[in-house]
C-alpha cells in the first residue's frame, strides 16, 4: 500500500499561524502523493514534499529559518533509503536554498553520509546545486524576531532550547512506494537564536530519520537536543520491531520516553512497512498531514 505522511513542525503553533502550517501542509503532501500514485518513487515524493515546505517562509526550513545568535542562518536535513540504508545529510550550510537536495545528492552521489559547513556547499557547487544569498533565506518576520531579542537573552545553559513553546518548525516526510521502498527525509533551520554551529537531531541519522524496508520510516520534530540523546528516529523503529509493526503504539511509547528519560518535547510521525501510519506528540501542536491507497480525502492537521 502506497501511503505518504508529513510534518511541519510540533510546537506551540500561535492561533494566527495555524492556517498557513495547514495549508503549507496540505500543498506539500499533494505534491508528494501525486508522484506517489503516478509510481514515482518514495525518494522523488519525499524530496519534493521537503522542498516545497523549505521553500514555504512558513517553515523553520529553508527560506523562513530562524536566525541564531549572530544573525546567520544555518541548515540542516538528512535523507535515507530504506531499502539499501543509503543516507545522506548535511549541517550547518549557509548558502543552500534547499538542503534536502543537497542531502539526496550526497546520499545517491558520495561515499559520505554527513557533510557540514563550507565543505557542504563546496559538494553542492561541484554536484550543479547552486549556491545562494543569506537574503535569499531571510524573512521579515526572522529578521524581526532576531532584532526584538537582541541584547535581552543569552543562550548559557545546556537546556536553554527544550521548552515546549519554542518555534521550532522542522519539516519532514516518510513515503512508501509501489516496490514496497521506504524514504524518509527531514530538514530545519534550527531552534531560534541557537549557538553558532549548533547541530540537532534533524541531519543525524537515527535521531531525526531512520528508515528501513524491513520495518518502517520514521522523521522527527522538536527538541533537538532530548531527541539526539534518546536516538529518537531510531528507537521509534525499534519500537516497531518489538510490537509487531504497530506504528500508533510505536510512535506513542517514543514520545513517552522522550518525555520520561529527558524531560523532551516534540513529535513524530511514523509508517510502518505495510504502508499503516502513526503520529504522537506532546507539544500543544504539530502541523502534519496524511494519506493512502485506501483513504479517499487526506487528513490534514494543526
Amino acid at each position: 500500500m502506497i501511503s505518504f505522511v508529513i510534518h511541519g513542525g510540533a510546537w506551540d503553533i500561535p492561533d494566527d499561524m495555524t492556517e498557513t502550517h495547514r495549508d503549507g501542509v496540505a500543498r506539500a503532501l499533494t505534491a508528494g502523493w501525486d508522484i506517489l500514485r503516478s509510481r514515482g518513487s518514495a525518494v522523488d515524493a519525499v524530496v519534493r514534499a521537503v522542498t516545497m515546505m523549505e521553500d514555504d517562509e512558513t517553515f523553520d526550513a529553508g527560506r523562513g529559518s530562524h536566525l541564531n545568535a549572530k544573525g546567520e542562518i544555518e541548515l540542516d536535513a538528512s535523507i535515507m533509503h530504506g531499502g539499501c540504508l543509503k543516507c545522506g545529510a548535511v549541517a550547518s550550510v549557509r548558502k543552500i536554498r534547499n538542503p534536502i537536495s543537497l542531502a539526496r545528492k550526497v546520499m545517491e552521489e558520495s561515499e559520505h553520509v554527513l557533510l557540514v559547513g563550507s565543505g557542504a556547499e563546496q559538494f553542492a557547487a561541484e554536484h550543479g546545486i547552486e549556491l545562494c544569498y543569506r537574503i535569499d533565506l531571510l524573512t521579515d518576520r526572522e529578521k524581526k524576531r532576531y532584532e526584538e531579542i537582541q541584547g535581552k537573552k543569552k543562550i548559557s545553559t545546556k537546556d536553554a532550547f527544550h521548552k515546549k513553546h519554542k518555534a521550532s518548525d522542522t519539516v519532514g516526510a516518510v513515503a512508501i512506494d509501489h516496490h514496497g521502498d521506504i524514504c524518509v527525509g527531514t530538514s530545519t533551520g534550527g531552534t531560534f537564536y541557537k549557538y553558532p554551529g549548533r547541530v540537532g537531531d534533524s541531519p543525524l541519522i537515527g535521531c531525526g530519520s531512520y528508515a528501513d524496508n524491513t520495518v518502517g520510516g520514521v522523521s522527527t520534530t522538536g527538541w533537538g537536543e532530548a531527541m539526539i540523546k534518546v536516538v529518537m528516529a531510531k528507537t521509534v523503529i525499534d519500537l516497531m520491531m518489538i510490537n509487531r509493526g504497530n506504528p500508533q503504539a510505536a510512535a506513542e511509547s517514543g514520545i513517552e520516553i522522550l518525555h520520561r528519560k529527558v524531560d523532551g518535547y516534540g513529535g513524530v510521525i511514523v509508517l510502518n512497512n505495510m504502508g499503516d501510519i502513526g503520529i504522537a506528540y506532546n507539544t500543544p501542536r504539530m502541523a502534519r498531514a496524511y494519506i493512502n491507497e485506501v483513504m479517499s480525502q487526506p487528513f490534514v492537521g494543526v
